[in-house]
């Protein structure tokens, strides 16, 4: 039996506007729109929208007018700036107010809508094209974080290894030194096969310390080396 796809949650919207009517308004554009369902809470103040966000932090988008009761749109976007609220803003406004919609947007607003210009279906894709946008910047800067933190740890383990590769140098020439003047002093048989073993082993020292300072770190994939718990 084939599985039906899983049905995506309710989008919730906050729309706060000082007019009652259009706030019924926005609740038939969403609730008619048949791709997507909406959980919309209304409110008509600065000081309301504050209130019900500090107690539901859970809103997908939120719509505001510019005229409110207790002040307006843009002192709305300021406070939740302010409050580093991430919640996307869609100015939805009668306003034709080219430097209204700047100041919208330099203050978080993704996106500015003309309440007269506003068709049924407008609202709805609006909301869904913004929380698109908002999910995919999300992610990228996700990606970017991921790549900063690979080049942070790329450029340690440089460092580490050239450390290392530094500090068995003089070591490794002085115990060269002193193994080649045993070898040319007069020894016993069993002093020879041993000091023999004793090269055998060097090189192979000799040859790792050369394989890790020309590590080729570029095909190395530091998104992928996992970090060893704490205490090893």
């Amino acid at each position: 039996m084939q599985e039906s796809p899983s049905i995506p949650r309710p989008i919730s919207v906050l729309a706060v506007d000082d007019d009652p009517a259009f706030g019924r308004i926005i609740q038939h554009h969403l609730q008619r729109y048949p791709d997507r369902t909406f959980d919309v809470t209304l409110k008509t103040s600065i000081q309301g929208a504050m209130a019900v966000i500090a107690e539901r932090t859970s809103f997908d988008v939120i719509l505001t007018d510019y005229n409110l009761h207790d002040g307006n749109g843009l002192e709305f976007c300021l406070q939740l700036d302010r409050q580093q609220n991430t919640i996307p803003i869609i100015f939805l406004t009668g306003v034709r107010d080219v430097s209204v919609a700047i100041d919208a947007m330099r203050l978080g607003a993704e996106d500015f809508i003309i309440k007269e210009d506003l068709g049924e279906s407008q609202l709805p894709k609006a909301i869904v094209t913004v929380l698109d946008r908002v999910r995919t910047r999300k992610q990228l800067r996700a990606v970017e974080k991921r790549m900063r933190m690979a080049e942070t740890r790329a450029q340690a383990i440089k460092e580490l290894v050239v450390t290392v590769c530094h500090e068995f140098n003089n070591p490794l020439a002085a115990i060269k030194i002193s193994a080649d003047l045993v070898h040319r002093s007069i020894l016993a048989t069993d002093d020879e096969a041993l000091l023999g073993q004793f090269e055998v082993n060097f090189k192979k020292v000799e040859r790792e310390i050369v394989r890790m300072r020309d590590l080729n770190f570029e095909r190395i994939d530091f998104h992928n080396v996992k970090t060893p718990p704490a205490g090893h």
